[in-house]
């Protein structure tokens, strides 16, 4: 019988044969906390090495993005603790303005496909894009896996088999498949499963979208969400600045299924027939078409995250804002995902676009979409932002009200001040 991507990637990391439900201690190859789960990890690895003077596995980075800049007291002593540790242990700290920690380690870390890596976030599933089996768990897993020389206990999950037919059409983005796929399985219709993503539409899906992708399949309940190596992740790959490498397809056979797999489910979309998709408040399977929502007031935009705060989002929201102007009754909060793409969005003249608009640019992180600083709404204010989750209380304040959408939607938008169909600059 044959093996799923999940199967075959937690087989090899147990040096067993595993499949779908089997538990078994696996050794990891790369994990990381950010600033919102490191203290825990530190507090946690310290209890179990109590009087034993051990070095942590150090395939290990922490990153501080979640309040960066500290925005109080309490924030400051937390980012203090996380620099003190990776002085002590000579790990590495991404500190402020660096960015989202799933950006950072795609593109900072040696993480690469066929890997087994774990995050104490629940987004880590993002890095799937590539063909690994990245997964989020808590600081005292990863505090385990510190103290354990990288290893930890996994159940194999099951998989759902998602075959993409056609293409996107024009103003339909990444996030308006996986909202709608959202949608149609809602939040605990893949409850500890594996979203594999299979079928010529996976062509049409640059690296960016990937991640847009496999960063919400938790949203679905999904334990991790793969995309097989192909082209154009061998060219992502191949352009990344810290491994000075060329890989090829024949290096990651076990990010490829048997034709035999036993899947869960097996799904049929065809991306010609998806439209522009909102999630209303407060779930994120509680979606719609966005022709359902027009003409919703909108008190403040936000693009960024670690969905959509990626360089291409970027692109596409300066297409729709250049010579454009922001409405006056609607503020547009811009953080990109990380530092070199603020750079590279600098270079592209797209912050000169967004600022001119009337955008505000703030730190790469993820402030806003967490709730912690720089953009926090007020009572009975409507968001719309292109982050990963609405939920009561998300951005700050529980009795504010955010709705989903793709950068697209998101920033024609802002310049109509309501809800508005991106596909209308098209016509």
């Amino acid at each position: 019988m044959g093996k799923t991507i999940a199967e075959k990637i937690l087989s090899n990391h147990a040096n067993l044969s595993l499949k779908a439900l089997d538990v078994a201690v696996c050794d990891v190859d790369f994990c990381y906390s950010q600033d919102g789960t490191s203290t825990l990890v530190i507090d946690s690895f310290n209890a179990f090495n109590e009087g034993q003077n051990k070095n942590p596995f150090p395939k290990y980075h922490m990153v501080i993005d979640h309040s960066a800049p500290s925005p109080s007291q309490s924030i400051s002593r937390v980012h203090d603790k996380m620099r003190k540790f990776c002085k002590q242990y000579n790990l590495v700290c991404h500190d402020i303005g660096e960015g989202v920690c799933h950006e950072v380690i795609a593109n900072q870390a040696d993480v690469l496909p066929g890997q087994l890596i774990c995050g104490a976030d629940s987004h880590t599933c993002t890095l799937g894009a590539f063909g690994a089996f990245a997964t989020g768990m808590g600081s005292t897993d990863i505090a385990l896996i510190l103290s354990s020389g990288g290893k930890n206990w996994f159940k194999v999950p099951e998989s759902i088999k998602i075959n993409l037919h056609n293409k996107l059409p024009k103003g339909v983005y990444a996030k308006d498949l996986v909202l709608y796929i959202a949608g149609m399985l809602k939040a605990d219709g893949c409850t500890y499963k594996c979203l594999e993503y299979h079928g010529k539409g996976v062509n049409t899906l640059s690296m960016d979208a990937r991640f847009t992708v496999s960063n919400m399949s938790v949203e679905v309940g999904a334990k991790a969400g793969i995309f097989m190596p192909d082209d154009i992740t061998f060219e992502w790959l191949n352009k990344r600045e810290r491994l000075n490498k060329h890989f090829t397809k024949s290096e990651f056979k076990d990010c490829y299924p048997d034709s035999d797999a036993t899947y869960w489910k097996e799904i049929d979309i065809d991306l010609e027939k998806i439209v522009p998709q909102i999630a209303k408040p407060h779930r994120v399977d509680n979606t719609c078409e966005v022709t359902k929502v027009l003409g919703t007031k909108i008190d403040q935009v936000f693009i960024g995250t670690c969905t959509n705060g990626r360089l291409e989002d970027l692109r596409i929201a300066s297409k729709i804002l250049e010579n454009q102007k922001v409405n006056a009754e609607t503020r547009l909060i811009i953080a990109p995902a990380s530092k070199d793409i603020y750079i590279k969005a600098i270079k592209e003249g797209i912050i000169n676009i967004l600022v001119r608009a009337g955008g505000c640019v703030i730190t790469p992180g993820c402030g806003p979409c967490v709730g912690t600083h720089s953009g926090v709404p007020a009572k009975g204010e409507n968001v719309l932002s292109t982050a990963n989750r609405n939920f009561k209380g998300r951005m700050g304040n529980p009795d504010s009200y955010i709705y989903l959408a793709s950068p697209a939607t998101a920033a024609y938008s802002s310049i109509k001040g309501k809800i508005s169909d991106p596909r209308e600059i098209y016509k």
